[in-house]
């Protein structure tokens, strides 16, 4: 099944948009910018939404749930159920600490790892869904609380490093998209991110 749901998660309000753990709302609105595509809100399902008609393919929906981070199900779900979409059709975009910062993983299914927004993803769902997962680690210090850590922003030198690497996980995303997640997978899940 070829993805029709693209998720990102994120957490709504200008004091967290430049943060780590609002890297998969950027790569959606790189997309959105780059498809020339409208966000609107849907109060209804507590998202910003945007239709991407794709020539040759079935229409995909771009999500950004304004629930914050963890209630992202909340949005989801409903979303999901009203447009007909089963759970391998979703893909979650979202940061990962366990993955060097440039690096993509795909993988479909599997627990939170920690990562809250993937908790309530996976409570809303009906079955596994495929992700999208963007590194941001090292946690770096190590010492530093998880949640100062990722509700930070990069420093200068990452904030250049995740502008080159933007092309790349759009370019990731295009093909997950259209030849689907074992051909995403089979060529994404390296460790080297040239």
């Amino acid at each position: 099944m070829f993805p029709s749901l693209v998720v990102g998660l994120g957490n709504p309000g200008r004091e967290y948009r430049d943060t780590r753990h609002n890297l998969g709302w950027q790569v959606l609105d790189a997309l959105a910018t780059r498809e020339r595509l409208a966000w609107r809100p849907a109060p209804q399902f507590r998202a910003e939404v945007a239709r991407w008609d794709r020539p040759g393919s079935p229409a995909c929906w771009l999500v950004k749930p304004q629930t914050f981070m963890n209630a992202s199900g909340e949005a989801v779900g409903p979303l999901a159920r009203y447009h007909r979409i089963p759970a391998p059709g979703i893909v979650a975009v979202y940061d990962d600490l366990t993955l060097d910062l440039g690096l993509i993983k795909v993988s479909i299914g599997g627990g939170s790892a920690g990562h809250n927004g993937v908790a309530s993803l996976v409570q809303h769902l009906d079955g596994p869904f495929v992700r999208f997962r963007l590194g941001i680690g090292p946690r770096a210090p190590a010492a530093m609380e998880l949640t100062d850590f990722v509700l930070g922003t990069f420093t200068p030198d990452q904030s250049i490093l995740v502008s080159q690497r933007l092309p790349h996980f759009l370019q990731g995303l295009d093909l997950l998209l259209t030849r689907g997640a074992d051909a995403a997978m089979n060529q994404l899940n390296r460790r080297d991110p040239k």
